[in-house]
This record gives C-alpha cells, sequence and structure tokens, in this order.
C-alpha cells in the first residue's frame, strides 16, 4: 500500500522530532555542559591518578569555552593549543628572568596576551597558564605533563564531541 500521506503531515512530522522540538541554542547549550562535564571528569581523574591538583591543570575554562562555544575563533584548535604553548613559553621567560613577584606575573599575565595576540592563537583561559608558572614556580615539566598533552587531548576530544553531537566543530 503506498504512503498518501499529505506532504504537510510528513513536514510537520519532521519538525516535531525529538532533535528538532528543542530549540537549536538549548541543545548546543545542553551537548556543550554534558560534553563539559564528562571532560572535567576525566580531567579529575587523570589529575587524582598522576597526584597533580586539579588547581593547577589550566583547562577548565578552555574546556568550558571550546566545548560551549565550538565555532568561536579562540576555541579553534589553533588558539587552543597553541595559546597555551605560547603563554606557558612567555610565563617561563619571565620567570627566568624575574623570578616569583607580583610584577613578574602582571608581566608574564600582559606579555603572555601580547603574544597571542601578535600570534593569532588568542585563547583567553591560557592566560592562566604565565600565573601558574610564575606564582607556583613550576617547572618545564609542567609544560611537557600537562599543558601540551591537556591542550592536544582537550582539541582531541573537542573533535570527537562535536562529531558525537553534531555540534559545529571547531
Amino acid at each position: 500500500m503506498a504512503d498518501t500521506s499529505p506532504a504537510w503531515r510528513d513536514a510537520f512530522r519532521n519538525r516535531l522530532s525529538p532533535a528538532r522540538a528543542l530549540p537549536r541554542r538549548l541543545r548546543l547549550g545542553v551537548l556543550g555542559g554534558l560534553g563539559t562535564s564528562l571532560a572535567i571528569g576525566a580531567m579529575e581523574f587523570i589529575a587524582n591518578h598522576f597526584g597533580k591538583p586539579l588547581a593547577l591543570i589550566p583547562f577548565v575554562t578552555s574546556i568550558v569555552l571550546v566545548l560551549c562555544l565550538p565555532t568561536a575563533e579562540p576555541a579553534r584548535p589553533r588558539a587552543l593549543i597553541g595559546g597555551h604553548l605560547v603563554a606557558s613559553l612567555v610565563g617561563y621567560g619571565v620567570f627566568w628572568l624575574l623570578g616569583d613577584t607580583a610584577l613578574a606575573v602582571a608581566l608574564a599575565v600582559g606579555l603572555s596576551a601580547t603574544a597571542m595576540h601578535l600570534t593569532r592563537t588568542m585563547h583567553p583561559p591560557a592566560g592562566i597558564d604565565p600565573l601558574l608558572i610564575v606564582h607556583q614556580q613550576l617547572g618545564l615539566d609542567f609544560l611537557g605533563f600537562v599543558v601540551i598533552p591537556g591542550a592536544l587531548l582537550l582539541a582531541g576530544f573537542a573533535a570527537l564531541w562535536s562529531r558525537i553531537s553534531r555540534a559545529s566543530a571547531p
């Protein structure tokens, strides 16, 4: 038996499908929040496993930005990875020159913002990296075992989450 339902009925049903019933903004907000929760949970697990306090892992705000605003320029992989790398390198440079002083912290964060802007890797959450590096007197292991792997893992998770959730890819 042939389908004799009017075209308007099919169109109406398509509009009521679960994915379309929620407004796009609400859907993306819920998906962004769910992805953020999963990423934070994974980060907490990894931090506990390696004995690093979560406060020393600078990706909480990056996760929120990348997963909740995936099409924003600072959420792009170039900005995410490059921003954390550039900001950290500036932080180390200032720390090695000036030590752990209030002036060093201020200069490190300000210069890292300038460097991210000049290199087109602006990722505002990365501004915490030089502050942590200078104030906590962190060694290069922070760059090699926290910053670089963390940024790469977050970029990979964001790409995977984008495919799974059908949110816009960064």
